[in-house]
């Protein structure tokens, strides 16, 4: 086994026995297997359409399974291994279709009957350092096949809602076919890495796209973090069409609706925000759910990452949807939510209300720039003098209390942007607002990069200087690989001056890291406080 491809990986190395994450070795080699089939499928489709024979499903397809090996989302090597068997079936079908003959040796593959056997053509096909012949490469190569893999998972999110582009699903079918290729140079792999981030810009579009035209551009939004009396189901992930569907199905059968994880954002959208019955939020990130999850008291749907193994007291209470699974959990195939509403009507829910907190989301592109002429006030009167985007994935990693720290050190004159579920080491804090402006604004989930994006292009527009010269710093947590993905685009935007944190990634070599940090001055967080001098002088 060899798996570097989050930020907890081993020893800041290498998983190597067991995936921190809790990924067996077998589903380790079943994930790398699965890619090297994709990669043959790749293949393949991309001759075919040369010969005009397109297939919409291939692309489908192969963004589905490449999210299925995200950290956290599918531990069932039985899944994994259906995953194989389909992608060959789907590649011979189009061989023979476009009466191709041609083709490598990968997209000759056939995979074995027993998953015992699957593993071990696994391990034979498995990307590893000792088979590499320049580490750099090797190390842009993973940095690409990370980022192809949060493309998926946006890709997936955003064809669900009816958006697509041929020329993200073209990028991704030849870059896995190059990762097999031993003639491309360095310089060649950085433009890979770079197109990726332009791909995933893209992608991003389309998603913000495909959520704002279904469900309504987010408004500023209370969220109470407490609960009602009343049966309950939680949900988690972070797909908004898979809450909707929930949601429809639900009403009017006296049962709440409440949100975790990344799916808080989910309150700011006005679609949504009409089912009375989405009450709240419970919960934090996704690193707290096995003690969280186990006190909720009615069933929970995992619609995407980040899924952690269950524990046995609340394993038979747990769905998956999509691309997500874990051996021995139930898995809903076609939106029927009919087994969890059964659950939710059988189990006590909760027996009293309980007041808590509320938390503000819901501050997207079109919520902030709506007040842009009051930001660029306050910015030249002096009344905000930085901005601060801290966020990105959470983690269990005891340094990560850094950006709450951080947060709380924040000088009063500054704004604090964040979004993903980075946002959970500081979401409950009141710290106020300047002239009317709230000091913290969530801007949403992950899946919402694109909007924090665009908010910076039209301040930097509105100021009317590069997007470098803004009052805004960038303060970035990771975990998975849909960060490799959004590093990737901020660099093709030519964004500098980046933090990250808690650790770099592993995937990246010396050298790599030297040729970010003289680019971009990309760098590491290093204390709450030295960074804050360092930026705010």
């Amino acid at each position: 086994m060899f798996c570097n491809q989050c930020e907890q990986t081993a020893k800041g190395v290498a998983c190597t026995k067991i995936g921190v994450c809790g990924k067996s070795h077998e589903v380790d080699e079943l994930q790398d297997l699965l890619v090297h089939a994709l990669v043959g499928l790749s293949e393949v489709a991309l001759k075919a359409e040369d010969k005009g024979v397109k297939k919409p499903e291939v692309d489908h397809f192969i963004c589905e399974a490449l999210f299925s090996t995200l950290t956290n989302v599918n531990f069932d090597p039985e899944r994994i291994a259906d995953y194989i068997r389909r992608t060959v079936e789907l590649r011979e079908n189009i061989k023979s279709e476009a009466g191709l003959s041609d083709v490598s040796e990968v997209a000759r593959f056939e995979p074995a009957e027993t998953i015992e056997d699957l593993v071990k053509q696994g391990e034979e096909v498995e990307l590893k350092p000792e088979k590499a012949k320049d580490a750099d490469i090797f190390s842009l190569k993973l940095t690409v096949l990370y980022a192809l893999k949060g493309i998926a998972a946006y890709a997936y999110h955003s064809a669900r809602l009816g958006k697509e582009d041929d020329e993200v699903y073209r990028y991704m079918k030849e870059a896995l076919v190059k990762l097999y290729r031993d003639d491309l140079t360095l310089e060649d792999w950085v433009n890979m890495a770079l197109e990726a981030g332009k791909i995933n810009l893209r992608v991003m579009e389309l998603l913000d796209a495909g959520n704002t035209e279904t469900f309504g551009h987010p408004v500023p939004t209370k969220v109470p973090l407490g609960h009602k009396a009343g049966k309950a189901i939680l949900v988690s992930g972070h797909d908004l069409k898979d809450l909707y569907e929930l949601l429809k199905q639900t009403e009017g059968k006296g049962i709440y609706v409440y949100t975790h994880g990344e799916m808080l954002p989910a309150h700011g959208y006005p679609e949504l925000k009409k089912f009375k019955h989405l009450y709240g939020h419970y919960g934090t990130a996704w690193q707290n759910q096995q003690k969280e999850f186990a006190e909720f008291p009615g069933p929970i749907v995992m619609t995407t990452n980040c899924l952690m193994p269950p524990k046995e007291s609340y394993k038979d209470r747990v769905f998956t949807l999509g691309p997500v699974g874990f051996p021995g959990v139930k898995h809903i195939p076609n939106e029927d939510f009919s087994p969890v509403i059964e659950m939710a009507q059988k189990m006590p829910g909760f027996t009293e209300d309980l007041t808590g907190k509320e938390v503000m989301t819901g501050f997207a592109r079109n919520a902030v720039l709506s007040v842009a002429d009051k930001i660029v006030e306050a910015v030249k009167s002096g009344a905000i003098r930085h901005f601060f985007l801290v966020g990105g994935c959470d983690g269990a990693k005891p340094v990560r209390n850094y950006y709450t720290e951080f947060v709380e050190k924040v000088p009063k004159d500054c704004v604090v942007l964040t979004l993903a579920c980075g946002k959970f080491r500081f979401f409950d804090k009141d710290l106020g607002d300047i002239g009317g402006i709230p000091r913290l604004l969530d801007i949403g989930q992950c899946n919402d990069a694109y909007s924090a994006v665009q908010i910076a292009l039209a301040l930097a527009k509105a100021f009317n200087v590069d997007v470098n010269q803004l009052p805004l710093s960038l303060i970035i947590s990771w975990y998975e690989q849909k960060a490799v993905a959004i590093l990737l685009t901020l660099l093709y935007l030519g964004i500098k001056n980046i933090k990250l944190g808690p650790s770099v990634p592993a995937f990246l070599t010396p050298n790599v890291l030297n040729f970010l940090a003289e680019k971009y001055n990309l760098a590491p967080i290093s204390t709450p406080e030295e960074d804050l001098k360092a930026i705010l002088g």
